[in-house]
């Protein structure tokens, strides 16, 4: 149990306790004693965290609070005194709740990390700890498994996926001498590598390194109250000085402290958040924290990542070239007669695209894959090769803008197709939509080339791109942001944006893909496939500002009305207690209102 709910249930118990003395056992003195104790203690804690507070640059609302506590105390007003500790205690769990709302471990990523290596000594295979391999060491990877540690293709070759690093969805081709990093997965064949890193200095352990150091530090944000605590704190004063220098009574600071305590500014604000992270909820998304919907609010960048979050992270069919005296139909039925028996990811496209075209397909002999290059079979005595351009033909090939599949009939070249990852729909409307909320810097950092990340930026409205980004470079663009670019959103879907999406101000993942260390590492998940949910949040994170700083307001009026009524000591000390009540009503009620999806 945090000390916020021990506060809270402790004043519920000696409440209990006093009203059990005073009014069943008219032990008046021991109630006041009781309860006096305990306001004084918690005005101490109070003081205390406000010295430190104090010392960090801020001003908090707690020095209003501690003297509305010491002076209703030290005036004999103990039970309004106990009325002001009940509502203070009472917010400060509200805000503990609506600030913590379960950030959880980066589980998925550090479950993931390659634990074991396999190494080759002679022709003996030993499988060894990852933190005993040593630079130059010669490894075995096999199919399916995580490459352990950086290194060189010294034998073999093979496919690599390394979209937990990089986000890119496409394979990569690894053969001798090609480098290939650690939290790779393999594809169907074995190959060899030469360590050029220690496990410590990898890449994926280094995303593990980058995504802790991020969250240890966090971006500081003042809470939405302190910023009216000089103002309304003076007023308070000022008013109480005047009621006892006017009347020469005492009590008149009391009165006037009571009702000048800063219960609506600490309930409003929160209840508001938790509000606004419950609308959030039935959208979809989910906002781990009040902090972040603030931060949502003035937010100066948004950065995207390309792979999987502008785009949907699958290859379709961008355009298909014939060759002269090729007919289009006959050379898509070839393509994807053959491509049907490959399970490689740019395969299904191909045969999805004939089905699209009511291409109808045929029965392939004497098949054979080569990995890395495509694969070869016959159909109705043609020999037909689809894959890589110099694998298909020995003719020259044009080039295509996206990734290129070549298909040969008899070893002519017949044609090309060109996959491209499919941006999505609702990805240019989210980016207006941005831009509608006044967001002026937005970005897209991908692990692609540049061609492809320029032509996706240039499709959706993106004006700044910054192709081939590792997680590393990532972080170093997020952090080398100008202090007028912030706060800043980072919205990702991968493991690799796990230490952009800590270290940003607002991370957003797209995790409707299940659990992952993306999730993980940032402040809000979206739940569904569907972009659009970033505007969708950011429009509740303005909503839910709007309401709480209306909220915060009308608090502050009504107890500034109540502070000058009570100055003429129209309000006894326990009314002006319980009148906060009514206060405490009023704004909680309008802070509610951040429920609602039609504001």
């Amino acid at each position: 149990m945090n000390s916020d709910k021990i506060k809270l249930y402790g004043t519920l118990t000696i409440g209990f306790i006093a009203a059990i003395l005073e009014f069943v056992f008219h032990l008046t003195g021991y109630a006041q004693l009781i309860i006096s104790i305990l306001g004084l203690l918690l005005a101490l804690i109070m003081f205390i965290d406000m010295i430190k507070v104090l010392k960090s640059g801020d001003f908090g609302i707690d020095l209003l609070a501690i003297t509305a506590i010491v002076a209703t105390i030290v005036l004999g007003q103990y039970w309004a005194g106990w009325i002001v500790l009940l509502m203070l205690t009472g917010g400060d769990t509200l805000e503990e709740y609506a600030a913590n709302k379960a950030k959880s471990e980066l589980k998925s990523l550090l479950d993931n990390t390659p634990s074991q290596a396999h190494l080759i000594d002679k022709e003996d295979i030993t499988d060894i700890d990852i933190d005993e391999v040593k630079v130059g060491d010669e490894l075995l990877i096999r199919p399916k498994e995580q490459v352990p540690v950086d290194g060189v293709v010294i034998d073999g070759q093979s496919e690599v996926d390394e979209s937990s690093l990089t986000g890119e969805s496409m394979p990569v081709n690894v053969k001798k001498d090609i480098h290939v990093m650690s939290g790779s997965i393999n594809g169907e064949n074995p190959f060899r590598i030469r360590a050029e890193k220690i496990a410590a200095d990898s890449e994926y352990q280094a995303i593990v390194k980058l995504v802790k150091e991020s969250e240890m530090h966090p971006a500081h944000f003042v809470r939405l109250a302190d910023r009216y605590a000089v103002p309304f704190t003076l007023i308070a004063y000022v008013i109480a000085g005047l009621a006892w220098y006017i009347s020469k009574d005492p009590v008149r600071i009391a009165q006037v402290l009571v009702v000048a305590s800063p219960c609506p500014l600490i309930l409003a604000a929160p209840i508001a958040f938790v509000s606004g992270m419950s609308r959030t909820s039935r959208n979809g998304i989910i906002i781990k924290s009040g902090t972040a919907l603030e931060k949502l609010n003035s937010a100066k960048t948004v950065a995207f990542d390309k792979t999987g979050t502008i785009t949907k992270g699958k290859l379709v069919v961008d355009e298909v070239s014939i060759a002269p005296d090729f007919d289009k139909k006959q050379v898509l039925g070839y393509a994807a007669s053959i491509e049907q028996n490959s399970s490689h990811v740019m395969a299904q496209a191909i045969v999805d695209y004939a089905r699209t075209q009511t291409v109808p397909l045929q029965e392939a002999t004497d098949l054979k894959e080569i990995t890395a290059e495509g694969i070869v079979g016959t159909i109705d005595g043609h020999l037909i090769k689809v894959g890589q351009g110099e694998f298909v033909t020995d003719e020259k090939v044009p080039e295509v803008k996206g990734s290129g599949v070549y298909v040969s009939v008899d070893g002519k070249y017949a044609g090309v197709y060109s996959l491209l990852d499919q941006i999505r729909p609702e990805a240019k409307t989210t980016i207006q939509k941005l831009k509608g909320f006044g967001i002026p810097n937005i970005l897209m950092i991908s692990g692609d080339k540049k061609e492809a990340t320029e032509m996706v930026a240039s499709e959706v409205g993106i004006t700044k791109a910054y192709p081939q980004s590792l997680p590393a470079d990532k972080v170093k663009i997020i952090n080398g942001l100008d202090k007028s670019y912030h706060p800043t959103i980072m919205v990702g879907d991968g493991v690799n944006d796990a230490p952009a999406l800590a270290l940003a101000d607002v991370g957003i993942a797209m995790g409707y893909k299940g659990a992952n260390a993306a999730s993980e590492s940032a402040d809000a998940v979206i739940l569904q496939d569907d972009l659009s949910k970033v505007s969708t949040v950011v429009k509740i994170a303005h909503d839910t500002m709007k309401v709480a700083k209306e909220a915060v307001l009308i608090g502050i009026f009504i107890c500034i009305a109540l502070m000058v009524i009570a100055a003429f000591g129209l309000i006894p000390t326990i009314i002006g207690a319980m009148l906060q009540e009514v206060v405490d009503t009023v704004a909680i009620l309008y802070a509610l209102r951040a429920r609602s999806d039609r504001l």
